[in-house]
């Protein structure tokens, strides 16, 4: 079995090296060439084209940035109209489930079948193997890359039709934004008054406040003033900006992933865009002239 896999940064060069490693043929292709590097001295096949990798490959894998840049891999003579009937796609971009469905049925008129899933879990979890793949699309297919997608997660769920998997990723990275926001401001509002950070994290991490992203922003970011990317703050704030399009369709006027939506965005103004996540943070410390730190020594 031949596997494809187009588009190989910070999440999918380590899931394409985990592939590698558990003895699948893997052809790769990346707009930056450098990008693929490692990987082909690791033993993957380069493809010059999408519509190369498209033609040879069983399975194809997509991890893109953003929705626009999925839609021009498939169309635009990618892989639609390069892939042979039979073909399994699995895209593992968060995007819009209208994104998936339009996908989903271009794909579907060439006897191509085409999942959308996305995944949760971060560069660590795409390198161990521990992700959170969320699934939609034909089960049937999903049944036959089941043991692709093993390779690649812990928890793998199949959602259901065409689009259910990007949905479950959008309503988790809106709490990701949401939780984001509220940590960051907890967190600035108790340096402002003067209580100690690291003292405050410990106390919050035993408490009913405790949350994943509290403990891997300050962590592993904002206390060490580390801010290179696990997951940018561009990504969240298309994210966020994509699940709030959720929430007015599902009839919901006034909710909180508005806020963080906005605070994203400010964020992403003041070129914060290529730094963690966590780094949305720096707009609260800004505006109240204090930085949460560890403890001077």
């Amino acid at each position: 079995m031949k596997i494809g896999f187009i588009g190989t940064g910070v999440m999918g060069s380590r899931m394409a090296q985990r592939l590698l490693g558990h003895g699948f043929q893997v052809a790769v292709h990346n707009r930056t060439f450098q990008k693929v590097q490692p990987l082909i001295e690791n033993g993957a096949i380069y493809e010059e084209s999408v519509s190369e990798l498209s033609n040879q490959c069983e399975i194809i894998c997509t991890c893109l940035s953003m929705p626009q840049d999925v839609m021009t891999v498939y169309m635009n003579k990618g892989i639609i109209d390069n892939a042979k009937p039979g073909t399994i796609c699995i895209d593992f971009t968060s995007v819009g489930a209208d994104t998936s469905k339009n996908i989903y049925g271009m794909a579907g008129a060439k006897e191509i079948s085409y999942l959308d899933c996305p995944v949760s879990g971060g560069p660590e979890g795409a390198e161990s193997g521990t992700l959170t793949i969320m699934a939609g699309g034909e089960e049937k297919a999903f049944q036959k890359v089941k043991p692709v997608l093993d390779v690649l997660g812990e928890t793998i769920e199949y959602m259901g039709p065409s689009g259910s998997g990007s949905i479950a990723k959008l309503i988790n990275q809106y709490l990701v934004a949401v939780h984001s926001l509220a940590a960051s401001e907890a967190m600035v509002t108790g340096a402002a008054y003067g209580l100690e950070s690291e003292q405050l994290l410990k106390v919050l991490k035993a408490s009913y406040g405790d949350s994943k992203i509290l403990r891997r922003h300050m962590e592993q970011y904002v206390l060490p003033r580390h801010f290179t990317p696990g997951g940018a703050v561009k990504y969240v704030h298309k994210d966020v900006r994509l699940a709030n399009q959720l929430l007015q369709e599902a009839g919901l006027t006034q909710f909180t992933g508005q806020m963080a939506e906005k605070a994203f965005q400010t964020a992403a103004e003041k070129e914060l865009s290529e730094q963690d996540m966590s780094a949305v943070i720096k707009i609260f410390e800004e505006e109240t002239g204090t930085v949460v730190k560890k403890k001077d020594k």
